[in-house]
């Protein structure tokens, strides 16, 4: 999983999947698309206007929690 921020277009991309050749954007919201690989799984997830999303992240950290396990691992987002 990859996620990327591009400030010049203020847009966050959640990356699920290796690149493939086509996906299939479906329009969620004015601040959301999905998009789609061509099996049908999800390939990665567009947030838009992506500063206004993410600033309800005050510490501007992500954090992935691993409920099985209980461990949970902070990382500083650069933006």
């Amino acid at each position: 999983m990859k996620l990327t921020y591009d400030p010049r277009y203020n847009v966050a991309y959640i990356g699920l999947k290796e690149k493939v050749e086509e996906v299939e954007t479906i329009h969620i919201s004015d601040q959301l698309n999905v998009d789609l690989a061509p099996d049908g799984t999800i390939f990665g997830i567009e947030l838009l206007n992506a500063n206004e999303q993410l600033a309800a992240m005050p510490e501007r950290k992500l954090l992935l929690v691993n409920e099985e396990l209980g461990k949970t691992t902070e990382v500083e987002l650069p933006w």
